[in-house]
């Protein structure tokens, strides 16, 4: 390769892995001029095997290189600037340097702390209509969370209000397959007619391919109204199933037996338990996916009656098999919902960063290690970078311990790490009751070393 190129320019150079830092050396060893751009603050894939220290050993690598920084920021206001250097300062490792505006001064970011996860759903969806209210639009406004998974109880909440959204870096919540299938479950208690619904459900059981599905919906009149209720005769006769079906249809006659006189809360709980002995031979996840269920038992509680319930999330037209989610049509307006690793390089007037908890952001599963946890601090600096104008973060207090339950047992969450000695440059409103009494009683408390020790135990 050397000797190919006698300029060579490299975007993002803080993203490259080994390989790939051993492959501009040999182009460059013919004599190339090198120019490479990047942000230290900003390496935040080391799970693809990225190395920000390709960034850091630049001037060893090739020697009598020329540094130029840049801090001029010509996208964020100083507000929300000075919540980005004050997070980047805590860094242990990274090259200091401060951003300075280019745009002046703006409306301080607002700390959001909620008494739980349903009220930062609530305070969420609130704050994007008051901002559409005043001019910012829904495609203007992005949500940023740290894990694909931790959008679910909000993306019901924008489904209950009709509030359009796009997710990036995961599935949308109504869309994933093991949600259809919990869903197909209650479509057929509301609609015994509904033949898809019923394919849907005979399929998650053992040893029962699209054939028998086809034999046992005609048995049982599923696509013939004058034969009677199709449900009725799936529980009154058990179609003729081999042995290593028959355990699984009797679970599945006994969950849709026990429903008729439950509220959906209650009906969600028991799909749940009949899921978890069919998830584990239909999916390799199956725990995490069980864990994504109890989001449905929470938003039931809402409702009066399943068919309610159902109406209000419905789920994408029948003819719609594909389980990834796609975007809306080009003329639409929508909020966007994003992983922080997917929204690196964009940039919204609004940003709302969503579960800022500690073990959240930062991942519990980085805290054993100082250069992994140095990088979730790069990957909040990320976050709160997307917002030109707006910054809203929030934080629940609360995590209750069994989502689909009655109970109230749950867990205190502090406030991130990084964000807990930045609170000087917030806003702070509280959202749902209690929210403001329990975040007196916990701010400025450092539970970081508890935090620590709770979540390194659940790994023992």
């Amino acid at each position: 390769l050397g000797g190919l190129f006698d300029h060579i320019l490299i975007d993002e150079y803080q993203d490259t892995n080994p390989i790939q830092a051993d492959i501009v050396r040999q182009m460059c060893s013919g004599g190339a001029q090198l120019t490479v751009v990047g942000d230290d603050a900003q390496a935040i894939y080391g799970f693809r095997a990225a190395t920000v220290e390709n960034m850091w050993r630049f001037s060893e690598d090739f020697p009598g290189a020329t540094t130029l920084t840049l801090t001029g920021n010509y996208r964020s206001t100083e507000p929300v600037l000075a919540v980005a250097n004050a997070i980047v300062s805590q860094s242990e490792f990274l090259v200091p340097k401060m951003l300075e505006s280019m745009r002046g001064t703006g409306v301080r970011p607002r700390l959001v702390t909620c008494a739980d996860e349903g009220a930062q759903s609530v305070a969420v969806c609130d704050r994007v209509l008051e901002l559409r209210e005043e001019g910012v639009s829904l495609e203007d406004q992005a949500v940023l969370f740290r894990a694909g998974h931790h959008s679910d109880h909000l993306e019901l909440e924008l489904i209950r209000r009709n509030i359009p959204f796009v997710k990036y870096g995961g599935l949308k919540f109504l869309e994933a397959a093991h949600v259809k299938d919990l869903m197909a479950l209650l479509r057929v208690l509301e609609n015994p007619s509904d033949e898809l619904a019923w394919n849907r459900c005979l399929s998650m059981l053992a040893g029962v391919g699209p054939a028998t599905v086809a034999r046992i919906t005609e048995e049982i009149g599923v696509a013939d109204p004058e034969v009677g209720d199709p449900l009725a005769r799936f529980l009154s006769s058990g179609p003729a199933l081999a042995p290593r079906a028959k355990e699984s249809l009797e679970l599945l006659a006994g969950a849709w037996a026990a429903c008729p006189d439950l509220d959906p809360a209650d009906q969600v709980a028991v799909m749940h338990r009949f899921c978890s002995h069919v998830f584990p031979a239909r999916y390799d996840d199956h725990l995490a996916r069980l864990g994504d269920l109890d989001q449905l038992a929470v938003t039931a509680r809402s409702y009066r009656t399943r068919g309610e319930f159902l109406t209000e999330l419905v789920l994408d037209p029948p003819e719609r098999t594909g389980d990834l989610a796609g975007p809306p049509h080009l003329d639409d307006e929508y909020l966007t919902l994003s992983t922080i690793h997917s929204a690196k390089g964009r940039e919204w007037t609004a940003v709302h960063l969503i579960h800022a908890a500690d073990g959240n952001i930062p991942s519990d599963m980085s805290l054993g290690d100082a250069h992994q946890l140095d990088e979730e601090l790069r990957l909040a600096y990320v976050a709160v970078t997307r917002a030109r104008d707006h910054l809203e973060v929030n934080f629940p207090l609360r995590y209750h311990v069994h989502r689909h339950a009655f109970d109230d047992r749950h867990h205190l969450a502090p406030l991130s790490r990084f964000l807990e000695p930045v609170r000087e440059h917030f806003d702070p409103v509280a959202a749902g009751p209690d929210a403001s009494d329990e975040a007196t009683a916990i701010e400025g408390v450092d539970l970081t070393d508890e935090v620590d020790m709770f979540l390194e135990g659940l790994w023992d």
